[in-house]
């Protein structure tokens, strides 16, 4: 891939001056490999995520080459977008069950054999969906979100698309989480192995997780994203502002809150049911 990754990179900083005809051979060829999962934009190294900056260029490159193009297939409804980023198609060969009823899935986005994808639900260029994940009805798994082995994305979960600045980390959620209903995860934001997320948990870079079992409070740096442990069991709460009018009037702010680590119990309840593959 060092091949591929140079012409991405060249063609990249070379902007309009570049030769069309060559960028969308290249970037055919880079489509190709992403919606594969040979390539990907973050992936776990010496025990750390890095992003493949890279990678991000590539899918930034195939908006720039795109051209604005009817994509209705003679069906009843409109769609209108890039001509580099059609709509994926699956076959029973893929190995992934897309539930008739709405969903869509771009290419560029790598779905592993096993997954689920139940109605309506979508799935943006980039994001890479490792096996036996469920992505629920009103899930959305954004640009470049990277998600681990059989995690449970639950009904109108929000896993936000992070393609810009081209260095800035993906939205990352490890192997065997759970991420529940409503839950919104954004900014670079990293789950962390066998977490759960209470319905409608939402964290940002901007978020304080507080941690009531080990007497912690995570935050975000300039150079680390908020990290929610492994094991960890979140769910939405709130802290008592202690300054001027707020304090006066007994107002308080959204704060999610560790509020223990998994054991036997959460491990039953955020099983996945077999019967459902």
């Amino acid at each position: 891939m060092d091949s591929l990754q140079s012409s991405i990179e060249r063609l990249f900083a070379l902007g309009a001056a570049a030769d069309q005809a060559q960028a969308r051979r290249v970037f055919g060829e880079f489509l190709d490999a992403l919606t594969a999962g040979h390539i990907r934009a973050a992936e776990r190294q010496d025990g750390r995520w890095q992003t493949n900056v890279w990678v991000k260029q590539g899918i930034l490159l195939g908006f720039r080459l795109g051209e604005i193009v009817d994509m209705s297939a003679g069906g009843p409804l409109s769609f209108v977008d890039k001509s580099t980023f059609p709509v994926r198609r699956f076959t029973p060969k893929d190995r992934v069950r897309v539930v008739p009823g709405g969903s869509s899935v771009r290419s560029g986005a790598y779905i592993a054999p096993g997954v689920i994808c139940m109605p309506p639900m979508y799935i943006n260029a980039g994001a890479y969906v490792d096996e036996g994940s469920l992505v629920d009805s009103h899930a959305l798994v954004g640009s470049c979100a990277q998600i681990g082995k059989r995690v449970h994305l639950s009904a109108a979960a929000q896993v936000g698309g992070v393609l810009e600045p081209v260095n800035a980390a993906p939205v990352i959620i490890e192997d065997d989480v759970l991420v529940g209903g409503n839950c919104g995860v954004y900014e670079g934001t990293q789950v962390q192995r066998r977490a759960v997320l209470g319905a409608g948990t939402i964290l940002t870079r901007s978020t304080p997780l507080y941690d009531v079992v080990r007497g912690e409070v995570y935050r975000a740096t300039a150079d680390r994203p908020l990290v929610v442990p492994e094991n960890a069991v979140v769910v939405p709460g709130s802290r008592a502002l202690d300054r001027g009018k707020a304090a006066e009037w007994g107002l308080s702010v959204y704060a999610p809150v560790i509020i223990k680590y998994r054991d036997e119990k959460t491990d039953a309840s955020a099983a996945l049911e077999d019967a459902l593959r």
